[in-house]
């Protein structure tokens, strides 16, 4: 819903301003109307609100959407919940946004759209699913179930950082030694390999691996340059709905992970449909809630096109087979639970069933790519020491 900021004169004929929620600009006037208040201007605002203070973790949003659930399945009313909770946090910033959210709800905003004007707090997923939950009276176990998606989503978070720890530290510790040993190491036998080069008798590899090192010596701060500015570049253009889809599309191609982020992706999609048919969502509001939670936007197109499949009457599973990004026996156990009136449950059971093989790829993948990380930080310290030793060699059997 759009935030409004307005300026009016009460009866007393002083200035007021501030901020009110409302579907349209008409809506907004009216609303000020009934508050004995006269519009002098009323803009459009920014939904988000700038804060500082420290980042707010997902552990810390989990434990908040637990205890509100609690707080209201005891009776307590929504805006006292809201006020416990912003007392009793201890992070700065969430108190803040607590306070915004209160502010809002007091006003008459849907506990939702509170939480819309905090995107990088409360995830567009969580929103959703505490809107459908707020409209289909069932706000405690949607926000139970935020809660417990944010705790796996942690968890998953968690357990793949530990493992990626130790590759990612190979491949830090191997680049840092192989450029200072081309950057300070080598050119320190270029001298000594000058008359050898001049006779023609300078090995191949050796010839290579000094025009190399002369070359990151000379060029080195434009790689830097050049990998910053492309980073810059880059996250610019996945700010951009076609940027983040072709960037989505290309994790979905990465090897060895990329196979890992679908089935994860998948998992979400599944396990958030099948928690809101339970609750008794209807299909499509369902589908378009789990198709933005499964993060990625090549399957929410296909996610879509299943949508509008359910609105002419058809099934799910053809449109998603027919991407080719849901894997067939997936496909397959949806067909046949859709037949049989079961699909809530099935999709929670496929959910279960893809986070457990994802887990146990990833362990594998993580298993391998550290033995291949070794061979190549070692691969390149053994071309680089052969590289010297041949001429070395070579002067001495001339010698």
């Amino acid at each position: 819903m759009p935030n409004f900021a307005y300026v009016a004169r009460d009866l007393k004929g002083q200035r007021v301003t501030g901020t009110l929620d409302a579907p349209t600009q008409r809506e907004a006037l009216t609303a000020l109307s009934g508050q004995s208040l006269f519009p002098v201007q009323v803009a459009e605002a920014k939904a988000t609100t700038k804060l500082r203070g420290r980042r707010v973790s997902g552990r810390q949003i989990a434990t908040t959407y637990a205890q509100l659930a609690a707080l209201l399945r005891s009776g307590v009313p929504l805006l006292r919940s809201i006020n416990v909770l912003r007392e009793q946090a201890t992070n700065k910033r969430l108190r803040e946004v607590l306070d915004d959210v209160h502010h809002h709800v007091e006003e008459g905003t849907s506990l939702a759209a509170a939480m819309a004007h905090h995107p990088r707090v409360f995830g567009e997923m969580a929103v959703n699913m505490v809107q459908a939950g707020g409209e289909g009276g069932f706000l405690e176990d949607a926000l139970d179930r935020v809660a417990q998606f944010t705790d796996q989503k942690e968890d998953l978070k968690s357990r793949t950082i530990g493992a990626l720890a130790y590759p990612v530290f190979l491949a830090t510790v191997g680049t840092i030694v192989v450029a200072v040993l081309l950057v300070f190491f080598v050119p320190r036998f270029a001298e000594i390999f000058d008359h050898l080069r001049k006779r023609g008798e300078l090995p191949i590899l050796t010839e290579g691996l000094l025009a190399f090192s002369d070359a990151l010596r000379s060029w080195g701060w434009v790689v830097i340059v050049l990998i910053v500015a492309g980073v810059f570049w880059a996250r610019s253009r996945i700010a951009t709905p076609e940027g983040r889809r072709v960037w989505d599309r290309w994790k979905l191609k990465l090897p060895m992970f990329g196979g890992i982020y679908q089935n994860l992706a998948i998992s979400r999609f599944c396990r958030v449909l099948g928690t809101l048919l339970k609750n008794g969502v209807s299909i499509l509001k369902s589908l378009e809630i789990s198709g933005k939670a499964a993060g990625n936007r090549v399957l929410g197109d296909a996610i879509d096109k299943a949508s509008e499949s359910i609105s002419a009457g058809d099934s799910i599973a053809p449109p998603l087979s027919s991407s080719g990004h849901f894997p067939r026996n997936v496909v397959e156990m949806i067909a046949v639970a859709e037949e049989s009136n079961t699909l809530d449950k099935v999709l929670v059971e496929i959910a279960d069933g893809l986070e457990r093989q994802t887990l146990r790829r990833m362990d594998l993948v993580v298993r391998l790519l550290e033995p291949i990380l070794l061979l190549l930080l070692a691969g390149a310290v053994l071309m680089v020491v052969l590289a010297l030793l041949l001429p070395m060699v070579r002067m001495l059997n001339t010698v």
